[in-house]
């Protein structure tokens, strides 16, 4: 069983710390590092998490989205009730842009394109999710960037448009290329071929929630 195969499995947080790559008094972007919370856990062991590290020097800090414990990357942390709303707001609009840089198992063979496979909680395997007609709608655009001859792998960019739990880990297994080094989705063999998720969110793009102005933010991943 791995470490992450249950909701109360204890989540060894990292002792790598997060980059702060911007701030000003409405919000802060940072980029999160693999093995760590969003959020504090339900099990008493979790409470190590990034909220409350960044609350430490940004005390009004507050969650607005979230990056799985495996995965590393940008996210974006309101400091006011006024900029939670409005970037909440943006959310629910869908016009937050993600990009996600995956590495994959196998051949990946189209160049680009797109993943629309509906997601439901597997009630029998919690906390894990499963591919289902009668899930909700789940849409992933993708883009081909390289395959390794040497390790049969791929690099690919990854689109959510909509933003279910473990969308990307699951679409991505569900074509037959899981991401290395995922505990949950992937095969033993997959899963040993890397000691982290290799998912990183690479690019952020919003609105400022006061002057209305786009912020775009990138931080390239360590794989």
């Amino acid at each position: 069983m791995t470490p992450a195969a249950t909701e109360l499995a204890v989540l060894p947080a990292t002792s790598q710390a997060y980059q702060l790559l911007f701030q000003d008094e409405h919000l802060v972007v940072v980029n999160k590092p693999c093995h760590l919370l969003t959020v504090p856990g339900r099990h008493p062991d979790n409470q190590d998490c990034l909220i409350k590290r960044v609350q430490q020097p940004f005390p009004s800090a507050s969650v607005v989205h979230r990056l799985d414990y495996d995965t590393s990357g940008l996210v974006v942390l309101p400091l006011t009730p006024a900029a939670l709303s409005a970037i909440s707001k943006q959310f629910q609009a869908r016009t937050v842009k993600k990009t996600y840089l995956a590495v994959v198992s196998g051949k990946w063979l189209q160049a680009q394109g797109r993943i629309d496979l509906a997601i439901a909680p597997d009630a029998e395997n919690r906390p894990r999710y499963k591919i289902c007609p009668q899930g909700k709608a789940s849409v992933t655009d993708f883009e081909l960037l390289s395959y390794d001859t040497t390790t049969h792998t791929s690099r690919i960019r990854l689109s959510p448009v909509t933003g279910r739990s473990h969308q990307l880990r699951l679409h991505t297994s569900a074509l037959g290329h899981p991401i290395l080094g995922d505990p949950f989705y992937a095969p033993q063999a997959v899963q040993d071929q890397s000691d982290r998720l290799l998912l990183h969110a690479a690019t952020l793009t919003l609105l400022h929630p006061v002057s209305q102005q786009a912020l775009s933010f990138e931080a390239p991943p360590d794989f």
